[in-house]
């Protein structure tokens, strides 16, 4: 089954600064992928240039197996909602829905408003003096009752609370596995969406550092504690993404698994071992730091 998504080499500069540099992936269809990274990374610009909203300054965009700009057989099978998604000042919730309801061929309006009460919009009211949660709601709505087969979501929960951004996530997986779409999440809440994600890429200044399964990622990396000189002979010969001293003992972050020969070793030492979430992966792969730290300790 042929790629959703293909990019090549893609690049977006303005002036001298490198918003995309030299970005490859696929995004294959029927998966959940989370696109993540630190805020200004490249993920906005990346989805806009997937959705025809930038040119590229250089490389390759197929969506469906066709460029996207300018073609309406592609973009009618894509929902990209955003963070500050704008619409008309004189619409209503209910005018925004109408809208959704004659642009998306899949639209299900019995979801739609099944989705309306579950965020408790008002369908009357107008868009402009929502709060920030209510305007998120909406595009939520739109993009999970839309049933494109590429729905796309940046920061889509900016303003829910916990119990709220919990229905997203809830109604999402729900209505995926009865009705299996891609869909791309980007987001810094990384934590809260890692259950869901089968396929992570990771963008940090502009470039792609990791694409991969989300459960070969959260076995990657495995922290270390103990005393100082049991740390530094037990991680020697592995590769280290932080190191953080506390007086004489020490706490470690290694990429790789442990053997159980490794894990007996550790056992000796007298160290502690935890795994890594994939949100403190991120964090450790992302602040610079971690080369040069790997570096030190070979």
């Amino acid at each position: 089954m042929r790629n959703v998504v293909e990019v090549r080499e893609l690049s977006k500069s303005y002036g001298s600064f490198t918003a995309v540099d030299k970005v490859s992936f696929n995004i294959q269809p029927g998966k959940i992928y989370g696109l993540l990274g630190r805020n200004g990374a490249g993920k906005t610009t990346i989805m806009h240039m997937i959705t025809a909203q930038l040119f590229a300054t250089s490389g390759e965009v197929a969506v469906f197996g066709e460029t996207p700009y300018e073609n309406n057989y592609v973009l009618n099978q894509i929902c990209f909602i955003k963070e500050g998604q704008k619409y008309p000042d004189h619409f209503r919730v209910a005018d925004a829905l109408d809208f959704a309801a004659s642009v998306f061929p899949n639209w299900d309006e019995a979801f739609a408003r099944t989705l309306v009460e579950d965020f408790q919009l008002p369908l009357t009211r107008r868009i402009k003096r929502l709060s920030r949660g209510n305007l998120s709601s909406v595009g939520i709505v739109i993009g999970l009752a839309s049933r494109a087969p590429l729905t796309m979501f940046d920061e889509p929960y900016l303003g829910l609370d916990a119990v709220a951004r919990g229905v997203f996530y809830d109604r999402l997986i729900a209505d995926y596995a009865e009705h299996p779409r891609t869909v791309i999440l980007s987001t810094h809440l990384i934590d809260e969406v890692s259950r869901i994600l089968e396929h992570v890429l990771v963008i940090d200044k502009g470039k792609l550092i990791i694409d991969e399964e989300a459960e070969i990622l959260r076995g990657q990396a495995i922290t270390v504690a103990g005393l100082a000189s049991a740390v530094q002979s037990f991680i020697a010969d592995k590769q280290t993404i932080s190191r953080e001293p506390f007086g004489a003992l020490v706490s470690a972050t290694i990429m790789g698994k442990l053997s159980d020969e490794e894990r007996g070793r550790a056992e000796d030492f007298g160290l502690e071992l935890a795994q890594v979430s994939l949100q403190q992966l991120i964090v450790y792969l992302t602040n610079g730091k971690w080369e040069r730290k790997a570096e030190d300790t070979r």
